[in-house]
C-alpha cells in the first residue's frame, strides 16, 4: 500500500526539459510550491511569447477561464530567444517574476523574490525565495539557456 502519494508530482529539470521523479517504481510526491513553480516557468509552449493572443500559445490554456491559471512561462520563452549573457540575467527575472505573479494576486503568498545567475556555459540558475503564512522556503531551478545552441 502506497500512503505517501500527497500533494503534487514532483517534477525536476533535465539537460533536454523536465521529468517526474521515480524511486523504487514510486512516484515521487512534494506538499511544496516547486511544482506550481516549476510549471509555471517551464510549463507552456516554449514558443509562446506570453503576449496576449499569441498564436503560439499552450493548447491548455484554451481550457482555462481564470487568467491566472493560464500558463504564459515568459520564461522559459526567454531562454530560449534572448543571448546568453550577464545582462539579459534581469530580463529573466522579469519575466520569472512575471510567471509567479498568481501567488502574489491569490494571495498564496505576500513575498516571493527571484534572482538568477550563470552558473556555467550556457546554463542559469533561478532561485526564488517565497514567504507563506508566515514560512519562508527558498528553491533553486537550474536550466539550460538554449539561445543559441
Amino acid at each position: 500500500m502506497i500512503d505517501n502519494q500527497q500533494g503534487d508530482v514532483l517534477l525536476f529539470q533535465t539537460n533536454d526539459e523536465g521529468d517526474v521523479a521515480i524511486e523504487g517504481g514510486i512516484t515521487q510526491m512534494t506538499g511544496s510550491f516547486e511544482t506550481a513553480f516549476y510549471l509555471s516557468l517551464f510549463g507552456g509552449n516554449e514558443l509562446d511569447s506570453g503576449l496576449l493572443e499569441s498564436p503560439k500559445a499552450y493548447w491548455g490554456n484554451l481550457l482555462e477561464n481564470e487568467e491566472q491559471f493560464k500558463y504564459k512561462s515568459r520564461t522559459q520563452y526567454l531562454l530560449r530567444s534572448i543571448p546568453v549573457n550577464s545582462g539579459n540575467l534581469s530580463k529573466i527575472n522579469k519575466a520569472a517574476e512575471q510567471d509567479l505573479q498568481w501567488f502574489l494576486d491569490l494571495s498564496i503568498s505576500n513575498k516571493l523574490l527571484v534572482s538568477s545567475s550563470l552558473i556555467g556555459l550556457n546554463k542559469i540558475q533561478i532561485s526564488i525565495t517565497i514567504e507563506a503564512s508566515g514560512k519562508e522556503e527558498s528553491f533553486n531551478f537550474v536550466e539550460n539557456w538554449k539561445s543559441g545552441l
